[in-house]
């Protein structure tokens, strides 16, 4: 079972146990609030960490944790240190990620930042578990595989970014063959009023200042460039099998609604709720019941005013060439997802200018239909493969396109 319907609600519940991959993120740490406000609900069978040794073993030993995980060898022996007597098992390495996301668990939370995560959290989908993911790699860069896993597995997947989510809980209200679109909003990030000059010459550190989120670096640049939604389509196309004329983007500078169904009747139901993103992990978490949230209760009377735009396509291209990608299928999303990653390091190294970021994005996609490089990626590795294919190709690029924005 896939993204399910409001026709497919038995899922095991997460009290039947649950595995946290990347448990010291902020997604992870969130979630464990969660559990800790369980009083006793959840057990936890395992949690994972890249190098994060001391602050795992805290958070085992807090949820009561069976098994303890670090991807990086090097923190193994922190790790067990920090676990001693305490009868949790500890282990390194990127196969001690995978026993981990085999282990008995029936909800697992897919949070392992970057191209480290798929390998495990496709071994939870293997087995069939109801796994939470919040690792866009995941659907960006091998979406097909991951969704055609579970579907053959009978796992079931419940989105956790904010935006999905909120889809996810508005496609309760009708039957999927009845859906005309899904709507995901967007703050716009810091650059939603600027001029095209104006943003041709933004500073990192203007870019990095999201006027409603504080998060990583990464993130709020992809905020910026609005590439964060151009990701998000890619992730909804693949989630709820919808083609990109179905999928659509509107700019919300306050943030209450994360997403919006409209149905062939003309009606749109709504998800909204104060910033927190232990609301949509909640509803993961518990799913198909609900639970006591902690997030501030939304007070629509306080807030006063809603507002929405349309993006500006010229402003922000990467709109546009993100629907392109979804029309190309094969290996792009991959592509798209790597050139991005390269580009933004480039900018916050002071390397490429703001509006290059796209540039050296396109340029990319370009040079790899050049290449004949688009692929459907089949497994794990042939994603990685053109991950750094696409890596190396951006590299390449950035000098040129760099001079030219110069």
């Amino acid at each position: 079972m896939v993204v399910p319907s409001q026709t497919q609600q038995h899922a095991a519940p997460a009290d039947g146990g649950i595995t946290l991959l990347g448990a010291t993120g902020s997604i992870g740490t969130s979630t464990v609030d969660l559990i800790k406000r369980g009083n006793g609900r959840y057990r936890v069978e395992a949690v994972t960490a890249y190098r994060n040794a001391a602050p795992l073993a805290k958070l085992a030993r807090e949820v009561g944790a069976r098994f303890a995980a670090v991807s990086d060898p090097a923190s193994y022996r922190e790790l067990k240190d920090a676990l001693s007597g305490s009868g949790i098992e500890a282990a390194s390495g990127e196969g001690a990620l995978l026993e981990a996301a085999q282990r008995p668990a029936s909800w697992v939370m897919g949070a392992i930042t970057g191209s480290i995560g798929l390998a495990p959290t496709l071994a939870a989908l293997k087995r069939g578990a109801t796994v939470a993911i919040a690792n866009k790699e995941c659907l960006v860069c091998a979406g097909a595989l991951f969704m055609r896993t579970a579907a053959e597995s009978g796992a079931t997947v419940l989105p956790v970014d904010s935006e999905h989510n909120a889809v996810f809980q508005a496609l309760s209200a009708g039957r999927r063959e009845d859906v005309s679109r899904a709507i995901l909003t967007a703050s716009g990030g810091p650059f939603r009023t600027w001029t095209i000059e104006a943003m041709r010459a933004a500073t990192v550190e203007q870019a990095l200042k999201h006027p409603n989120w504080s998060m990583g670096p990464k993130i709020t640049i992809d905020s910026a460039t609005l590439m964060n939604k151009g990701l998000e389509l890619i992730e909804a196309h693949h989630l709820f099998a919808l083609e990109p004329e179905r999928l659509d983007v509107v700019v919300h500078p306050q943030s209450i609604v994360h997403g919006m169904v409209e149905y062939r009747d003309g009606s749109v139901v709504a998800q909204l709720g104060t910033p927190d993103m232990r609301t949509p992990i909640a509803h993961c978490l518990a799913w198909p019941v609900r639970i006591d949230g902690p997030a501030a209760r939304l007070d629509l009377a306080k807030i006063g005013t809603l507002t929405f735009e349309q993006p500006d396509p010229v402003r922000f291209p990467s709109l546009a060439l993100v629907r392109r990608v979804i029309e190309t299928g094969g290996a792009a999303p991959t592509i798209f997802n790597a050139a991005n990653e390269v580009a933004v390091a480039a900018f916050i190294g002071r390397r490429l200018g703001f509006t290059g970021i796209v540039a050296v994005v396109e340029a990319t996609l370009d040079a790899a239909v050049r290449r004949n490089a688009l692929g459907e990626p089949k497994t794990i590795e042939d994603a990685l493969v053109v991950d750094q294919l696409a890596r190396s190709m951006a590299q390449d690029l950035l000098p040129e396109i760099a001079a030219k924005a110069s």
